[in-house]
C-alpha cells in the first residue's frame, strides 16, 4: 500500500523534527521552511495529502494558515499545531477548513491519532483544548 504524503510547516525546526520523528514510520513525511511563499508552492503542487502547520505562520494581512490553506486547496486535509488552546482560536480554525487542531505541547500524544482520524476523514481536536462545560463530541469524532 502507498504511504500517505504528509508536510510539515513549522517554522520551529526543533519542533518540526519531533514531529517528523512521530510520523516517519509510518508516513512519507517532507518538511519545509514555514513561511507563506513556501507553503504556497508546496499547497498548489498537490503532492500531499496531509499538510501539518503551524498556526503561527506568518501570512498575507487579512489571513491566516487556515483561511490560506483551504482557499489554495479546499479539498487538502490539514492539522493545525498551536500553543494556543482557548475555544475561540481552536473554533476559528475548524470554521476556515482545519480538520484537526493539536497542541503543540500535547503533540507527542495526540498528534498520531489526529492524523489517522484525519486522514480517515474524520476531526481531531487535542482532549485538553476543551473545557470542562463542552462535549465529548469537540474532542475527537471519527
Amino acid at each position: 500500500m502507498k504511504r500517505k504524503r504528509i508536510l510539515i510547516a513549522d517554522d520551529h525546526p526543533t519542533m518540526a523534527a519531533g514531529v517528523r520523528l512521530l510520523l516517519k514510520d509510518r508516513f512519507e513525511v517532507m518538511l519545509m521552511g514555514a513561511d507563506e511563499p513556501s507553503l504556497r508552492d508546496a499547497v498548489e503542487s498537490g503532492h500531499f495529502d496531509l499538510v501539518i502547520a503551524d498556526l503561527s505562520i506568518s501570512v498575507s494581512l487579512g489571513e491566516n494558515v487556515p483561511r490560506l490553506i483551504n482557499k489554495l486547496d479546499p479539498e487538502l486535509r490539514f492539522i493545525i499545531l498551536s500553543v494556543h488552546d482557548e475555544p475561540v482560536v481552536v473554533d476559528e480554525c475548524l470554521a476556515a477548513g482545519a480538520r484537526g487542531f493539536v497542541l503543540k505541547r500535547t503533540a507527542s500524544t495526540d498528534l498520531l491519532a489526529a492524523v489517522e482520524a484525519v486522514l480517515k476523514g474524520g476531526t481531531y481536536i487535542s482532549p485538553s483544548c476543551c473545557t470542562q462545560t463542552e462535549e465529548p463530541e469537540r474532542h475527537k469524532t471519527q
